[in-house]
């Protein structure tokens, strides 16, 4: 009799049951779509190869009609698709603030760039802190700057969506922005006017250290070298015919490992490192190239120029590789003051080495003649060396902050540094000094040192300042990478083909390429009235 009745209600309940299956997976396959920044009528071309790939894959199975009719009652079309995709993005957005309302601080990142329409865009991440030391950065927001992209124009629109958003602008404890006048200036700024309003709490601010670092290498003396290596490049890639001929060139002399040039463009940080090593190991050919061509090939011939050259792409491949250590999710501000001190710390043994004439840190100047003008790459190494000093000195504040809370019992002055986190984060110098004393001589807390989870074992009742300072440097941006990394997302959402997609949309599927939380497909298709597709796709 039981029998009897589950079969009699699985009539009425089956098809409830694979409509919401259904609704499920055109939720989970929208966000694919928008994982992978694919435009929303593509969902009709997933179910339509859907289809054909099932027909031929289940063709010997006893229920493929069952399979295929569930198939085609997927709701893929690019209305359904648009609707999964803002419901999907609003509830990443609740579920970021609800985490937002829950930990002890956070910071911002802010970068502007335009998108395909020339409308300015301000993009926004967040690096929250919980109590238990966790930290998660995410996409906060992208707002459109409809006109001017002033100081005031930013914090005007910022300052809205801290009022409709809510957003607990009483746990903000950094800023960083790319040093952009518009963001950084003393009067009319960004920063400045934020810290102007009584609303916001007293705030660190960073110029972002990989911009600084890029800034820092534009002192060399690149003019005479990039200029003509970026001359040459061009006549070649520049005209189709002459960049075929070379590709034949190379594809000819098997022992070229590269079959092309590549150009180089300012904007991208590690575009000049690069171009320089591929001219550099393409010399050869390309000097053969242009005397066939019947060009003047003199100064790729002149000993000082191939010298200054080879100097120029040996340390412009060491700030590559510094960059690149600087880049990515997830970087504390102490592993990137950490990765710029071990560069200056480089600059200067190379420079002592120059001065010895040992190039080991110099492969391709190693490989030129011996007769080389040491003095001058020391001084170019020294300018490089002194750019560092004078742009990360706000850094080097917090150096000795940073050194204690990655290992505490190092700390030798602390009467001094007690000073400095007194002054840096406003706190009072004698109960500082009490908590320092403590934490040193703490014995069990020495045992549990090496513990990458240190500071969650620190007692917030008995380490109340220490501890904030714990979780406050846990929480700070040091650079924009999210942002720029946010803004080629963009560059490929709203591309040419799809100029037309609203602020709205585009910051909708921004969210959901960009979010590491989960949609909760299945309480949403709890929640609807789910129905089968009505489209009428071909078998």
């Amino acid at each position: 009799m039981i029998s009897c009745l589950k079969k009699e209600q699985s009539i009425f309940t089956r098809p409830a049951k694979q409509s919401k299956a259904a609704t499920i997976a055109s939720f989970k396959i929208s966000h694919i779509l928008a994982k992978h920044k694919k435009p929303f009528e593509d969902g009709s071309v997933v179910k339509e190869a859907f289809i054909e790939a099932g027909e031929t894959l289940f063709g010997d199975f006893k229920n493929k009609t069952e399979i295929m009719s569930a198939i085609r009652e997927l709701q893929l079309s690019r209305p359904t698709v648009t609707r999964r995709i803002e419901v999907m993005s609003q509830d990443i957005a609740d579920k970021l603030k609800h985490d937002i309302m829950e930990c002890t601080y956070f910071s911002l990142q802010f970068d502007e760039s335009t998108d395909m329409t020339d409308t300015a865009q301000l993009c926004i991440f967040i690096r929250m802190v919980f109590n238990d030391m966790l930290a998660k950065e995410e996409f906060l927001t992208i707002i459109p700057l409809k006109g001017k992209t002033r100081g005031e124009d930013i914090y005007d629109v910022f300052f809205n969506f801290v009022k409709n958003y809510e957003l607990p602008i009483y746990k903000l404890v950094c800023i960083t922005t790319d040093g952009a006048p518009a963001m950084t200036g003393n009067k009319n700024g960004f920063v400045a006017l934020c810290r102007a309003n009584e609303e916001f709490p007293s705030f660190f601010s960073f110029h972002c250290i990989i911009h600084q670092q890029v800034l820092c290498s534009k002192v060399l003396n690149t003019e005479e070298i990039m200029g003509i290596a970026t001359k040459i490049v061009n006549s070649i890639r520049a005209r189709s015919l002459q960049r075929r001929l070379f590709q034949l060139q190379l594809e000819d002399r098997e022992s070229a490992e590269h079959t092309d040039l590549v150009l180089h463009t300012d904007v991208r940080w590690l575009s000049r490192g690069k171009f320089l090593e591929r001219f550099q190991e393409l010399l050869p050919e390309i000097t053969a190239f242009l005397d066939e061509r019947g060009d003047d090939t003199q100064i790729l011939k002149n000993e000082k120029w191939l010298n200054d050259l080879a100097f120029l792409t040996d340390i412009t491949m060491h700030l590559n590789t510094v960059n690149l250590e600087l880049q990515g999710k997830g970087k504390t501000i102490i592993e990137m003051i950490s990765a710029v001190n071990a560069f200056k710390s480089k600059l200067q043994l190379m420079i002592d080495q120059l001065k010895r004439k040992d190039l080991k840190h110099f492969p391709s100047l190693k490989a030129r003649i011996p007769q080389l003008n040491y003095d001058t790459y020391e001084a170019e190494l020294s300018n490089i060396l002194g750019q560092f000093e004078m742009r990360f000195f706000d850094c080097s504040k917090l150096e000795n902050i940073a050194s204690f809370m990655s290992y505490p019992f190092s700390c030798k002055n602390i009467e001094e540094l007690a000073t400095e986190i007194a002054s840096q984060f406003n706190m009072n110098s004698c109960s500082v000094e009490n908590e320092l004393v403590q934490i040193i001589s703490d014995i069990h807390l020495k045992a549990t040192a090496s513990d990458t989870n240190f500071w969650c074992f620190i007692s917030e009742d008995k380490y109340p300042n220490v501890r904030q300072i714990a979780l406050q440097l846990t929480a700070f941006f040091g650079s924009t990478y999210l942002c720029e990394s946010a803004f080629s997302e963009m560059k490929i959402i709203k591309s040419k083909y799809r100029n037309r997609l609203t602020d709205d949309h585009m910051s909708s599927c921004l969210r959901l390429a960009l979010s590491g939380y989960v949609p909760s497909n299945e309480k949403y298709a709890e929640d609807m009235q789910c129905h089968a597709s009505t489209s009428k796709a071909t078998p």
